[in-house]
């Protein structure tokens, strides 16, 4: 069914409503008191006693997902990026009449971070656990599961946890400058002290509060978290030492060692990237060009590998054209793309025009990655081969049974009787038919890489909805919605100059050389065994910590390497590559010589 076009966006999809709806979805997602304005009318207060085991009042935030559960760092992130949008695309949403439910949005999340950090160096990093939650199927307001709270302090760090929660805070101080100063200071002064709390006492959280490894894990460490957190704290607050320290840091902590096409709740490193990349073209870096256009070629990998014309690293796509990474919830990373994508090419055509270079199709102008960020957010809105909207109330089809536990299971306004754990999945998980409460604006999991969907309510990984997913997307809905001609706020500088290909960036110290070194016949084919040497040529003598290597076009087994969430790493008993030194692996199989690559190091 066609949409109406509001607000100028153009494409078929009403902009403006699927904007409205990205925003009014958080308010399915709220705990604690509801207030007046509350909208979504099925909802009820939750979660009233959290934090009170633990001597502190930790009522309110958001339940990341289906559950109700109040996990950090998802809920971080979310704020972090709907601040983004605002910062971004506010005033396209003051246009579109929703720039005052965003910035509401925002405050619920703040408000809650305020009281989860009650001293300088504690954070309350979750409430509830994923465990204990997911035998139970009952509605927000009827829990009986575990509120237990987890916190951080010096003896339990968390540097992820703790600067993701840094950036949320200081992205949002920028939000409230104008409109409510104290507030903003407020956020200010807890951004800093977060900052602080998380780089001088380093870990990962989930390493402290280990029931969250299951469900939020940091497989990427906290280098890009501490990287993020700078980063935003000196975009709000011009101090140079936030500057100095995402510049002399970009070594150690993987900023300018990282090449990834993914960005999410777990890794920051493409947004660390374009943020630093924004600076530059902003006539922000000074004496720091050199090092933040390293971090630029590496925006311009990620760029590049969305739009399929790196050399060997690109996204994969499905066969209707969507970005794909893996089963579950695949689109998370489909609308922080688009996000990021619509950001940088706003950033670079205000800045003159200026292109980004590609390692294997040339260049991609501005407008290249702003089309194809729309074509994706036109593919979740219902573009697609199924001609299914993937947000729930938008467009003719969409799904009915999302896996959400309040959505799923009479209203408590409707229906007061108790729902019991158990009585939850014997009568209403498996209950067919729609959900009896419309989880409005929640932007679901979406497609296997075939383009196929199953509208089932079992079918978690493709029909549960999460605040990650929304919280990007309110970004460039708002900038479609205000049209092609629009850009984001901000007078920007001068435009750089076109950078080397990401590979050859001449900080990178990892080189890698592969021989075929044996061949034989089987069964009328003929395989090869080719080693690989992985060498640190580091001229200042430094350490290569953490390297993850990419292995595409990969047809056998491989030898000598782990496998881990992000490509490859070397063998537990090597964890570092001391500067001169070498590794080396091996893989077998019939065909010509795999791409090999370093997706990511860190150098100390």
């Amino acid at each position: 069914m066609a949409q109406v076009v509001r607000g100028g966006g153009g494409g078929g999809h009403d902009y403006g409503r699927a904007l409205t709806k990205s925003i009014l979805y958080f308010e399915a997602q709220r705990s604690g008191v509801l207030p007046g304005s509350q909208r979504i009318a099925w909802r009820a207060n939750s979660g009233l006693a959290d934090g009170k085991a633990n001597g502190v009042d930790l009522v309110g935030g958001y339940y990341d997902a289906g559950d109700n559960v109040k996990f950090g760092l998802p809920m971080a992130f979310t704020v972090t990026m709907m601040a983004w949008s605002v910062i971004e695309y506010g005033e396209q949403m003051a246009a579109a009449g929703e720039l005052g439910h965003a910035v509401e949005a925002i405050k619920w999340g703040t408000d809650y971070f305020a009281k989860a950090h009650p001293e300088p160096n504690v954070l309350y990093a979750e409430v509830g656990d994923g465990d204990s939650d997911h035998n139970c199927w009952q509605r927000p307001e009827d829990m009986t599961t575990s509120r237990q709270a987890y916190r951080l302090d010096p003896q339990h760090p968390g540097s992820d946890l703790a600067g993701e929660t840094a950036a949320a805070m200081a992205a949002a101080s920028l939000v409230f400058r104008s409109s409510n100063p104290g507030y903003a200071n407020q956020l200010l002064q807890h951004s800093k002290q977060l900052f602080d709390f998380a780089d001088k006492y380093r870990g990962r959280y989930d390493n402290s509060i280990t029931v969250a490894r299951n469900y939020y894990g940091s497989f990427s460490g906290y280098g890009d978290e501490l990287l993020w957190a700078s980063a935003w704290l000196y975009q709000a607050t011009d101090d140079r030492r936030y500057l100095d320290y995402l510049v002399n840091n970009a070594d150690a902590l993987g900023g300018t060692g990282w090449s990834i096409n993914q960005f999410g709740w777990d890794v920051k490193y493409p947004g660390v990237q374009i943020l630093a990349a924004k600076f530059l073209l902003h006539g922000k870096a000074g004496e720091h060009a050199g090092v933040l256009q390293g971090y630029r070629q590496r925006a311009d990998f990620f760029a590049c590998s969305c739009l399929g014309k790196d050399a060997t690293d690109n996204v994969g796509r499905t066969p209707g054209g969507m970005l794909y990474h893996q089963r579950w919830n695949n689109i998370q990373f489909v609308t922080s793309a688009s996000f990021l994508l619509a950001v940088y090419s706003d950033h670079l055509a205000a800045a003159g025009g200026g292109s980004v270079r590609c390692s294997g199709g040339g260049a991609a102008r501005p407008s290249e990655l702003l089309a194809f960020a729309k074509s994706q957010v036109d593919y979740i809105l219902g573009s697609n081969p199924r001609g299914t909207s993937y947000m729930v109330g938008y467009g003719a089809v969409y799904p009915r049974q999302a896996h959400h536990r309040g959505s799923s299971i009479v209203s408590i306004k409707a229906s007061p009787s108790f729902v019991s754990c158990r009585e939850g999945y014997s009568s209403w998980y498996g209950r067919q038919g729609s959900n009896p409460n419309l989880l409005d604006g929640a932007v679901v999991g979406g497609p296997d890489e075939h383009d196929d969907f199953a509208d089932e309510r079992n079918n978690y990984e493709q029909t549960e909805a999460a605040t990650y997913n929304n919280a990007p997307l309110m970004g460039i809905l708002a900038r479609l919605a205000a049209g092609h001609g629009s850009r984001g706020r901000g007078r920007l500088g001068q435009s750089l100059k076109d950078g080397a290909d990401h590979r050859q960036h001449a900080a990178s110290p990892v080189k890698i050389e592969q021989n075929a070194t044996a061949s034989w016949k089987k069964n009328g084919r003929t395989y090869y065994r080719y080693a690989v040497t992985v060498s640190n040529r580091s001229p200042a003598g430094k350490t290569v910590e953490e390297l993850h290597i990419g292995i595409g076009k990969l047809y056998g087994p491989v030898w000598g390497l782990e496998k881990a969430r992000y490509g490859y790493v070397l063998p537990s008993w090597l964890p570092s590559l001391a500067a001169g030194k070498s590794a080396a692996f091996v893989y077998v199989h019939a065909a010509p010589p795999a791409d090999v690559w370093v997706t990511g190091y860190k150098l100390v």
